[in-house]
């Protein structure tokens, strides 16, 4: 329950902030306080402060401009201050991510009168390992890991690479430089950083000889110590993928934020997606078989490392000729060649099956795959735990640290990839529920390096059951919130895609904006985009008649579309035309903003990536051109299976799946236009469907109060 201290405290905050940043109060801000604030309050504890009851979520879409980033700080944090929790605010992009760490915090930080402390937590493989970096000082080359398995990390020698790790060395060691990857002034190439970096499984903690110079574990003794940590969806998703509390708090010692919230169920499903790629397996096995006499020679000494390398053959011996079984037959199911011939148009392709139901031969190999990776994952394990064990002067393992240290990465990295084994194979041979959707299971077939590959891969079609298990079942409290969260103006999408149940609660706060500043406009040239070639040619048309001062940002579905309407404008207006797949992004938005600055006219080609997360506020765009809608066509493995299934229950995929996204496309699309109070444009949608067919009024309701022209005239 709320109560009247706690209920003044965010009251006071509030108008500090108001007066402090020279703010006018917004009403969807204030209901979006208050809604955060008695949702959180009102959950119910026991004596050891565990929650107990079960509508401690609540799910809010606050279009641009509510506030709703000071909103849901001042809301939050108070509440979970006085329950002991921590406050994990979490975003799909770094553009939020540093606007909340840079911005917001210290801003309410100086303003509000709140007293907090706040941190960024990033994963490990964001910082500098110092071992490593010494390793590399003192003459990488000589560590016998590097001869013997994974070369590409190697790729770094030469003067540039040493010379990159002096600077950073120095940079560390007086402090100018805090360790992480992002931080550093220039980008660091991926194959430098990987020498330079750890993961969970080979990192040795404390028993690490660099462990309080260690920058990941300075950042973590800050974050232990933060009222608020600033993170974003792939690192919550990997803390909860790992069991949770292992990168963030324990979930039910936190109140998450999940910032641009209608991204958190596809990466979910991202997250818990299975991929073996088989002769890249097979060539990390030859090597390592290759390496058993050095390994045996180097650790042998110690009896159970002795026991468990005398095993490796055996387990190489299994896997090597099934693995090449599974690649001819991976072939003979998609009824192709056993190698893709080169310059072919096949040199990426899929071969789904259908509902995700593997071949009877096929799920037999996996079955049996199974059982070879999990005992070769245990034994891995094992022989890791053991080279870890010896770098502690307290454990007597029969190893010295000295003879230990070297190959434990190499052995962290052996298990790593069994495990990825193993689940990837046991998702192949399992049986799915007939009561949820099946898994989506694929093979693909490329090349790599000019060599045919065969890749596994196994996705869940929803991360619904998962998040509602590991994330809205097990934190203490929750808050979802973007500008985008229902779809035809309801949450139905969204709870079942993310596993929310109905008894959270929902709400969409009204916005500031005076959408009646912009017209939505469907034109007589509209035409349907089944009809390729007319709707082709009518766009090229309607871009030939743009006012010649307009900023325009114009939106595609389709590549192919968008370089052909390229080719056929007239050289005046293509000169006006920055096209996205030629410009980098930050220098395309440059450029658009000196032409207008200029008071020159500006046209914007992109694809759907622009329909979200560009802010061209004021003059900078005045007319966003929606070329099609936005319906996704579900020829992903993962869509398609979905969408399959759908059917074969009866239902119509189409107006389950492809409409309602649609719908929070097309919203997110002529955001673009309105950013400010003060905005006013035109939208222009050329797509004659949203008139004819029957889910186009739908589409049309679900889009905010714009003045309406149809066919040329108001509506």
């Amino acid at each position: 329950m709320l109560n009247e201290d706690l209920k003044g405290e965010i009251q006071s905050a509030y108008r500090q902030v108001l007066e402090g940043m020279d703010l006018v109060p917004r009403y969807g801000q204030r209901l979006m306080i208050a809604e955060i604030a008695r949702t959180l309050a009102g959950i119910e504890t026991d004596e050891a402060g565990r929650r107990t009851s079960d509508e401690h979520v609540c799910v809010l879409e606050a279009g641009t401009g509510t506030g709703k980033t000071l909103a849901y700080l001042l809301a939050a944090l108070p509440v979970a201050k006085a329950r002991g929790k921590r406050l994990i605010i979490s975003s799909a992009t770094v553009a939020l991510q540093e606007q909340v760490l840079h911005q917001d915090l210290p801003a309410l930080q100086e303003h509000s009168g709140l007293t907090f402390g706040y941190a960024l937590a990033k994963g490990r493989g964001r910082y500098l390992c110092v071992a490593k970096l010494d390793q590399v000082l003192d003459g990488a080359e000589a560590d016998p890991t590097l001869s013997l398995f994974d070369q590409a990390l190697d790729a770094g020698t030469g003067d540039y690479f040493q010379d990159l790790a002096r600077q950073l060395a120095d940079a560390y060691g007086d402090g100018s430089w805090e360790g992480d990857r992002d931080s550093w002034p220039s980008a660091i190439p991926d194959a430098d950083w990987k020498r330079l970096t750890t993961d969970h499984r080979q990192c040795t903690n404390r028993r690490c000889g660099h462990f309080n110079a260690c920058a990941f574990f300075r950042a973590r003794r800050d974050m232990d110590q933060a009222d608020v940590i600033v993170a974003n969806h792939d690192l919550v998703l990997s803390d909860l993928a790992l069991g949770g509390g292992v990168v963030l708090p324990k979930p039910a010692d936190c109140i998450y934020v999940f910032d641009e919230g209608h991204h958190l169920p596809d990466k979910a499903v991202g997250h818990f997606t299975h991929r073996f790629a088989i002769n890249g397996a097979l060539r990390w096995l030859r090597t390592l078989k290759k390496s058993l006499t050095d390994l045996q020679v180097a650790l042998g000494g110690q009896p159970t490392l002795s026991r468990l390398l005398g095993k490796l053959p055996e387990a190489i011996a299994a896997l090597e000729p099934r693995l090449g079984e599974v690649f001819s037959l991976g072939h003979q199911l998609a009824e192709l060649p056993d190698g893709l011939p080169r310059g072919s148009q096949e040199e990426s392709r899929h071969h789904r099956f259908a509902l995700g139901r593997v071949p009877v031969a096929l799920r037999e190999q996996a079955s049996v795959l199974t059982t070879i990776f999990a005992d070769l994952s245990r034994d891995l394990e094992t022989m890791a735990d053991i080279l870890r064990e010896s770098l502690d002067p307290d454990k007597q393992t029969g190893l010295s640290k000295e003879q230990a240290e070297p190959w434990l990465p190499l052995m962290a990295l052996l298990h790593g990839r069994a495990v990825e084994g193993h689940a990837l194979w046991q998702a192949m041979s399992e049986e799915d529920d007939p009561e949820e959707p099946p898994r989506a299971r694929w093979l693909t077939f490329e090349r790599v390096q000019g060599d045919p590959e065969l890749t596994l891969s196994a996705s869940p079609v929803s991360a619904a059951q998962t998040l509602a298990r590991t994330l809205w079942g097990a934190c203490h409290g929750a808050v979802v919130t973007s500008a985008t969260l229902t779809a035809l103006g309801r949450f139905e999408r969204l709870q079942e895609r993310a596993g929310l149940a109905n008894r959270y609660r929902y709400q969409r706060l009204p916005s500031s904006f005076d959408y009646a500043r912009a017209v939505l406009s469907v034109p007589l040239e509209a035409v349907d985009p089944g009809d390729r070639e007319a709707h082709e040619q009518a766009i090229i048309d309607f871009v030939k008649h743009l006012d010649a001062s307009e900023a325009v940002l114009m939106l595609f579905s389709s590549r192919a579309q968008m370089r052909a309407v390229g080719r056929s404008i007239p050289k005046p207006i293509a000169e006006r035309v920055l096209t996205q797949d030629r410009l980098p992004k930050r220098e395309l938005m440059d450029r658009h903003r000196k032409r207008v600055d200029a008071g020159q006219g500006s046209i914007i080609f992109g694809l759907a990536s622009f329909a979200e997360g560009i802010d061209l506020p004021g003059d900078y765009l005045t007319h966003v051109v929606i070329t099609r809608l936005p319906f996704a066509v579900p020829d992903d493995p993962v869509g398609a299976t979905l969408a399959e299934w759908i059917e074969s229950n009866g239902g119509n995929p189409f107006m389950r799946i492809a409409v309602p996204d649609a719908s929070v496309k097309l919203v997110q699309a002529c955001g673009r236009l309105i950013r400010k109070e003060n905005d006013s444009g035109r939208i222009t949608l050329l797509d004659r469907r949203v008139l004819t067919r029957r889910y186009g009024q739908a589409l049309l309701d679900s889009l905010p109060p714009f003045r309406r022209e149809i066919d040329g005239g108001a509506a």
